[in-house]
């Protein structure tokens, strides 16, 4: 039974309050260098206003800025627990698809019993109609079809068998037909369900290059303004000139202290620093979302930078089946007459060329079963022994009078010389002009005529091209890897609108291509399924291997699609462009925001320094005129609280996917989150400043 959304939501948000608070341990809070100055600062404040209270020195101001202070760490805080939370529910329902399984594992003399997690490495296990697969592994024996709802979401099972490149399994999903032999590909806690979990709870997450060094950026900022703010107090006594004050410095009564604590935690970058990690795992969460596992944060971001995208086209740009694309009729034949035979010929053929055939005749020239009488018509299903399928038209006392058939040229020009009647060359002709387009001819005949010829071909996917164009405006380029001769790949290419392709593609030629690439300093991305596509998939920068492939090409690959879906790759590239988008906005925004809060709190912390006729020259920094000093450093700590908080669903949900160039996103970023990040801090800090005078809290 599911757990409602509202549900759900409740849970999240409750244990991300408990876990705000769990965080507040110093060795958590020092993993993130810019707020741990500000969890110090908060010890700083907290330690001030008892030594106040007990001096009996204190007052509601101190206690205000004490309790914003640690709100700023709660909150930030906050913003990593309810990332991490987000996918609580999907690791709960996985851990339990996978209790109390027991095994039947295989040996030399027999079967017997054995919990799922005491399976090792190379063990041999049997599934059958009803079991679920205790572990990853490979079939290598058998053929079933395998319910993987639990895991992908998707409801139609799908078929594995061993051999070839669908042969992979995964723990927790479900045989529904037949039985297979695994052969175990993981230890306890390192399969891919066991690392989806881990990935979800946040547990293993290692923080990226690019989040390392920004990291170290903000470290250093803060650093900075550490060494600003404390020697600020000499300034102040240098301006005024007063070589008594010296003795004062380090004696600063308890407001002051935490004037200038609040000074140092408004002018750092709080915001950033306190949405980073959160930003990371979002990522990786709304990655896993697309059922797409990665083995590192580093690959996620790595697909956000990738110049060069290699396809398979079969699956990815093209629908991977055979569907019907054209009838053409034999010289004196009418295309109607052929429609309807067609129709008759195809209606017992049940695979999936036959089915588009039906489906495409309907669509195009409105071909039914109107005006059969029962017992007229008897149909010839398809089999793969004839190649062909029927129908045998019958006359009033049953016996059949004429039969159509449609079938490969083969099989059709043997069923015609039965009836002693001759191939007319102009269908053959066009057969050999199908062919070689890459397309498959199937040929409709009826007694001893020929009436013409489907073209069957691999559809270029709806909308595929379109996906391209703008892979192509956000300077990604595309090359199309097929296995079929170089004119029928220049045909599918310009039908796509890929920018190149790869003709008769070896495991050579991809891995060639890749490192040619590579060598002009571009970044790479592939997907496979196959053991000939893991050279290619390891050293592609990021390599998807499907999950249905092969154990080599998912050990090569660094992300792994739970749904085997080769146009994820497409989807993977636009995450990891939004995690990276969602970064820079951000700190775009809090850079921009410590603009502003310059022109509230660094007035009022330095008044009264700089007097002429007795008239306050620093009181004119004060823009926005908030009502006093106090007023003005307490709206402006709130409000570097609340922003936190405020910019917690972007950070989880992204600032969107990118449509344009580099260039123009840049420009997008500075204009939206530079811009705002200085105006929206000047709106909201006044606001504050008025509740608080109305509130009469200073």
């Amino acid at each position: 039974m599911r757990t409602s959304e509202v549900e759900i939501k409740t849970l999240d948000y409750k244990g991300a309050i408990k876990d705000s608070f769990l965080k507040l341990a110093p060795q958590t809070q020092i993993k993130n260098p810019v707020m741990f100055v500000v969890y110090i600062g908060c010890l700083m404040a907290t330690t001030i206003c008892f030594m106040a209270y007990y001096k009996k020195e204190l007052n509601s101001f101190d206690i205000q800025i004490s309790v914003w202070l640690w709100f700023t760490v709660l909150f930030a805080n906050f913003a990593e627990a309810i990332a991490e939370r987000k996918g609580k529910a999907q690791a709960d329902t996985l851990k339990k698809s996978r209790t109390n399984l027991i095994a039947k594992v295989v040996s030399e003399s027999d079967i017997y019993s054995l919990p799922a997690e005491d399976l090792k490495k190379g063990m041999i296990i049997l599934c059958e109609i009803g079991d679920t697969i205790p572990a990853d592994g490979e079939v290598i024996e058998g053929i079933a079809s395998v319910d993987e709802s639990a895991i992908t979401g998707e409801s139609a099972p799908v078929i594995r068998e061993a051999g070839g490149d669908r042969s992979g399994v995964m723990a927790g999903t479900k045989i529904v037909s037949d039985f297979i032999k695994i052969r175990v590909s993981s230890e306890k806690g390192e399969s891919y369900l066991d690392k989806m979990v881990s990935l979800i709870e946040g547990a293993k997450r290692r923080k990226t290059p690019n989040e390392i060094a920004l990291n170290i950026l903000l470290s250093f900022l803060t650093l900075l303004f550490i060494v600003c703010v404390f020697t600020l107090k000499f300034f102040i006594v240098y301006i005024k000139g007063g070589a008594g004050a010296h003795a004062r410095i380090f004696l600063l009564d308890s407001t002051e202290l935490l004037i200038f604590i609040s000074l140092l935690v408004c002018l750092a970058p709080t915001t950033i620093g306190a949405l980073l990690s959160a930003i990371g795992i979002s990522g990786m969460e709304r990655l896993l979302k697309r059922n797409v596992l990665a083995k590192s944060g580093k690959a996620v971001e790595t697909a956000g930078d990738i110049d060069v995208l290699l396809l398979d086209k079969t699956g990815t740009i093209t629908y991977g089946a055979r569907m019907a694309y054209e009838i053409i009729p034999a010289p004196d034949v009418s295309i109607d007459d052929l429609a309807r035979a067609t129709f008759l010929a195809s209606l017992e053929d049940h695979t999936p060329e036959g089915k588009s055939i039906t489906k495409y005749l309907y669509q195009k020239f409105n071909v039914t079963k109107y005006n059969l009488k029962e017992g007229s018509v008897c149909f010839i299903p398809f089999t793969a022994e004839t190649r062909m399928s029927g129908a045998d038209l019958i006359d009033e006392e049953g016996k059949p009078f004429s039969c159509i058939r449609k079938g490969s040229t083969d099989a059709i020009k043997k069923q015609i010389a039965s009836f002693n009647g001759i191939f007319p060359y102009e269908v053959e002709k066009i057969s050999q002009s199908i062919a070689q387009k890459g397309g498959t001819p199937l040929v409709v005949s009826i007694d001893k005529a020929v009436l013409g010829v489907i073209y069957l071909k691999d559809i270029v996917k709806t909308g595929i091209r379109e996906r391209f164009e703008h892979l192509r405006k956000i300077g990604i380029r595309t090359v199309m890897v097929t296995g079929d001769n170089p004119l029928t790949a220049a045909t599918i290419a310009a039908e796509a609108g890929v920018d190149d392709y790869i003709a008769e593609a070896t495991p050579e030629a991809k891995l060639k291509r890749i490192l040619i690439e590579q060598n002009k300093g571009l970044l790479v991305g592939m997907i496979g399924d196959g053991t000939n596509d893991a050279p290619a998939l390891a050293q592609a920068d990021v390599g998807i291997a499907m999950n249905s492939g092969t154990q080599a090409a998912k050990e090569a690959g660094n992300m792994v699609d739970l749904d085997s879906d080769p146009t994820k790759l497409i989807d993977v590239v636009e995450t990891g462009k939004e995690l990276l988008m969602t970064r820079g906005a951000l700190t775009t925004f809090s850079i921009a925001n410590d603009i502003s809060k310059y022109f509230t709190i660094l007035p009022a912390v330095l008044t009264g320094i700089i007097i002429v006729n007795n008239q306050d020259l620093l009181s004119r920094l004060n823009i926005l005129n908030l009502a006093t000093p106090q007023s003005a450093i307490l709206s402006t700590v709130i409000f570097n609280a609340i922003v936190i908080v405020a910019l917690i669903p972007i950070a989880l949900r992204g600032v969107g996917q990118a449509k344009s160039t580099a260039q123009k996103l840049l420009m997008r970023n500075v204009l939206v989150y530079g811009c705002g990040g200085i105006i929206i801090p000047f709106i909201a800090i006044k606001i504050i400043d008025k509740i608080i005078t109305f509130l009469s809290l200073v």
